[in-house]
């Protein structure tokens, strides 16, 4: 049994309840409270699986005893909820029953020489937890949000993830400027132009630049890059959603660093 003390909580005026709903419902919460709320029994085991050490675990009356034996609780807070505040709580239509609170680390500075994913004002939160988890899959371990991308630590990109940020290195709100940093060439996509995927010799380490939905990467980062990629589609469509296309460049470099 865990040996962490258990602290009941009824009120969904406490203090505490309040900061959590922020964090669950409000995109952004984060960057004021400092702390991520890690909702769901899969992001809260792949947050664990990845040594990350929550600073409280907060059940639904009826989810706790599915954990209250499970030693990975050891020293961590426990609190403890009515499952009707629980709901209150959640972003889910259908509330989890669990969630831990993370503290964030300080904010890392940018490593110029890692392979690297920069979204160019990638907005959805879907695709931008799927570039994720292909960037964690393909050796990619830095993730650069251009201003205007979504917001990386909130609740839906966390879900779309699934664990795949506590393998990388996140750093929000970078300047184009910024890259200059880099020196990692930057390889760019595009669904016009530049060399077909499938027959370019691709540079590792690298930078990848996947851009905004409609607009694509931005004109001016274009012109910085080393390489332009497109990917074949014998299909016919004119182009790909930004989150298969990243797919399967990452995919592509992965395989030419391992061959």
């Amino acid at each position: 049994m865990t040996s962490a003390a258990v602290t009941l909580i009824q009120s969904r005026d406490n203090a505490l309840i309040k900061d959590l709903r922020r964090l669950a419902q409000d995109t952004t919460a984060y960057r004021k409270q400092g702390r991520v709320w890690l909702e769901g029994d899969h992001l809260c085991r792949a947050a664990l699986d990845r040594s990350i050490r929550p600073s409280m675990a907060v059940f639904s009356e009826s989810f706790w005893p599915q954990w209250q034996y499970d030693k990975a609780l050891a020293a961590i807070k426990i609190v403890v909820i009515p499952d009707a505040l629980f709901k209150d709580i959640s972003g889910l239509e259908s509330p989890a029953g669990m969630g831990f609170l993370w503290d964030m680390p300080a904010a890392q500075p940018l490593d110029p020489a890692a392979a690297t994913v920069v979204l160019d004002r990638v907005q959805d939160a879907g695709n931008v937890g799927s570039i994720l988890r292909s960037a964690s899959a393909f050796g990619f371990r830095q993730v650069l949000a251009i201003k205007g991308s979504a917001a990386l630590w909130s609740p839906k990109v966390l879900r779309a993830g699934m664990g795949a940020h506590f393998a990388l290195s996140l750093v929000e709100g970078v300047s184009e400027q910024d890259l200059d940093a880099l020196q990692v060439p930057l390889v760019v996509t595009s669904s016009h132009g530049g060399s077909y995927l499938h027959q370019a010799a691709l540079p590792w380490p690298c930078a990848w630049v996947m851009g905004h939905e409609g607009q694509g990467v931005a004109a001016s980062l274009e012109s910085r890059a080393a390489l332009r990629i497109r990917i074949a589609q014998p299909g016919g469509e004119e182009s790909l959603n930004v989150g298969a296309a990243a797919a399967i460049c990452l995919h592509a470099s992965g395989a030419m660093r391992s061959a």
